[in-house]
C-alpha cells in the first residue's frame, strides 16, 4: 500500500492563531498567555513572546525562526531534573532489599 503524498497540517489552537493575527495586524508585541502546549509553532508567530503553562506557572518563550514546526510544550519543561541518585542512596536501598529477602526466607511455607 502506498504512502500518502500529502501530510497533515500542523495543529494550532484557534484562539491562539486569532490572537497572533490580531497582534500582527496592529503590529503590537504583547505576551500571549496560553495553556495549549500541543499547538505547533507557525511562521506567523515569529517575533512574539508566548507564555506557555508548564503545570505550575507560565513560562515566557520568545519565538524564533528555528522553532517553526515544533510544539509549544517542547520549550516549557514540566519538571526539574534533580540528578541521579548518589551512592549513599543506592547502598541504603540495597540494605532494605536484603532485609526483606531474609524475612521472606524465614517465613514458613505451607503447601496444602
Amino acid at each position: 500500500m502506498a504512502r500518502p503524498l500529502r501530510k497533515k497540517n500542523p495543529f494550532v489552537a484557534n484562539f491562539l492563531l486569532r490572537k497572533i493575527e490580531n497582534l500582527n495586524k496592529k503590529e503590537e508585541k504583547k505576551i500571549i498567555v496560553t495553556w495549549s502546549r500541543a499547538s505547533a509553532i507557525v511562521p506567523a508567530m515569529i517575533g512574539h513572546t508566548i507564555a506557555v503553562h508548564n503545570g505550575k506557572e507560565h513560562i515566557p518563550i520568545y519565538i524564533t525562526d528555528r522553532m517553526v514546526n515544533h510544539k509549544l510544550g517542547e520549550f516549557a519543561p514540566t519538571f526539574i531534573f534533580r540528578g541521579h541518585t548518589t551512592k549513599n542512596d543506592k547502598k541504603s536501598r540495597n540494605n532494605n532489599k536484603s532485609k526483606n529477602e531474609k524475612n521472606l526466607k524465614n517465613e514458613k511455607k505451607y503447601y496444602w
